[in-house]
C-alpha cells in the first residue's frame, strides 16, 4: 500500500473514495450531531470479532507495505511478517507487536474492543512501550524521538500539559479517524470505561477533540487508509465511516477549532476576553434564540449548568460561577450543526 493523499471535488472534505457496499450509509443519510453519531453505530456495530492472537495473521493483509513488510507508523524500521515478531526487545528495530493505539487501559482491556483491528497496529516494541498508554499530543520539547520522528513528551497543545506521544504529521489524520471510529462504534457502550486524561468513556474530552479535528484536516484519507478500510472490513464486516466519508467528522461534532468556519459560512466569536460574570456570544444569526441550548465543559470535561439569554445574534451567557481558566460552550439547535467556542475567565 502507498502513502497518497487524494484530490477531492467537492467542498471541505468531499467524496468518499472507498468502497463500502451499496447503500450501506442510507441510514445515515441528512443527519447531524448525536443522530448522525447513533446511526453510524448502528451501521457499524457487532462487528465479526477475531481473536487478539489472530491480529498477527491479520496484520499480513491490513499493513502491508507494497514490499510485503510491516508498514509501521512509529518507526522506519524494517519488517517481516512473523519472522520480527515480539517477542522481547531492548532498543528499537528489535521487532514489532501489536499496538492498541486507544490504549486498552483506557477500557479495561474487555472485549471486543481489545481486538478491534481498527485502532490496533503493527508497531515497533520499543517504541510501542515508549509511548505506554499516553495520550496523543502536540510536543515542543521532546525527552524521545522514535526513528520516524515520533516524539514523547510535555503536551503543547491548548488545554492538556501532561505526557503525551506525537506521531509523524504523515499519520495524524490516520490516528484521528481512528479515535473517531472507536468514539462512533462504542457509543453508549463504554459505561464501564475507565477513561483517561484524553477521553470520558469513549468520547474525546473537548482539548482532544479540538485537537484531532485539526489532525483530520490537516492530513486527508490516504490510499494506505483506504486499502486498510477495505482490509479490516473483509475480516470484521464493518467499516471505518470516517475514511469513507470524511465530512461525518463536522456533522456529529461541529466545529470547535474554527478551521472550517469559513467554509460553512459560519463565524462564532466570544467577548469579552477574559470573561468576568457574562461572556457574550455572537453567532452572527445562525441560531433561533428560542431553541438554542447551552453547554459549559471545562478542560476535564467536566459540565456547568448555567442561565443565559438568547437574542436573533447574541447569546448573553452568565461565567460568575467558574473559576479562573479555559472553557468550551456548546451553542445547539435541533436539526443543525453545533457550534462550539472557547471562554477565557
Amino acid at each position: 500500500m502507498k502513502k497518497a493523499l487524494f484530490i477531492f471535488l467537492l467542498p471541505l472534505f468531499g467524496a468518499a473514495v472507498a468502497q463500502p457496499p451499496a447503500g450501506y450509509y442510507n441510514n445515515a443519510s441528512g443527519l447531524t450531531g448525536t443522530a448522525l453519531q447513533a446511526a453510524l453505530h448502528s451501521i457499524i456495530d457487532n462487528h465479526n470479532v477475531i481473536s487478539y492472537s489472530g491480529l498477527w495473521t491479520a496484520f499480513e493483509t491490513t499493513d502491508d507495505k507494497p514490499n510485503g513488510q510491516v508498514w509501521d507508523m512509529y518507526s522506519n524500521c524494517s519488517w517481516t511478517f512473523g519472522a520480527d515478531q515480539c517477542g522481547n526487545y531492548n532498543s528499537e528495530c528489535d521487532c514489532y507487536n501489536r499496538e492498541h493505539s486507544w490504549p486498552k487501559s483506557w477500557f479495561d482491556d474487555q472485549a471486543p474492543m481489545n481486538s478491534d483491528l481498527f485502532h490496533i497496529y503493527p508497531t515497533d516494541g520499543w517504541v510501542n512501550n515508549k509511548r505506554s498508554n499516553y495520550p496523543f499530543g502536540t510536543v515542543s520539547s521532546p525527552t524521545y524521538t522514535s526513528g520516524n520522528g515520533s516524539k514523547l513528551g510535555n503536551c503543547s497543545y491548548p488545554g492538556y500539559s501532561g505526557v503525551v506521544f506525537e506521531p509523524i504529521s504523515e499519520y495524524k489524520g490516520d490516528f484521528a479517524r481512528t479515535y473517531f471510529y472507536m468514539s462512533v462504534r462504542y457509543y453508549n457502550e463504554d459505561s464501564n470505561w475507565p477513561g483517561s486524561d484524553m477521553t470520558i468513556g469513549a468520547q474525546l474530552r473537548p482539548w482532544a477533540l479540538a485537537m484531532m479535528l485539526e489532525w483530520h484536516q490537516n492530513d486527508p484519507v490516504s490510499t494506505k487508509e483506504t486499502e486498510r478500510n477495505n482490509a479490516v472490513y473483509a475480516y470484521q464486516q464493518n467499516r471505518n465511516p470516517f475514511i469513507d466519508h470524511p465530512e461525518f467528522a463536522l456533522q456529529i461534532w461541529g466545529d470547535p477549532t474554527g478551521i472550517y468556519a469559513d467554509k460553512i459560512n459560519r463565524q462564532i466569536r466570544v467577548y469579552p476576553v477574559p470573561a468576568e460574570n457574562f461572556c457574550v456570544v455572537d453567532h452572527n444569526g445562525f441560531y433561533q434564540p428560542q431553541f438554542v441550548t447551552i453547554t459549559i465543559t471545562d478542560i476535564t470535561g467536566k459540565q456547568y449548568t448555567t442561565d443565559y439569554t438568547a437574542d436573533g445574534f447574541n447569546v448573553n451567557v452568565n461565567t460568575s460561577m467558574l473559576n479562573r481558566g479555559i472553557y468550551f460552550i456548546a451553542i445547539e439547535e435541533p436539526g443543525k450543526l453545533p457550534a462550539y467556542a472557547k471562554i477565557i475567565k
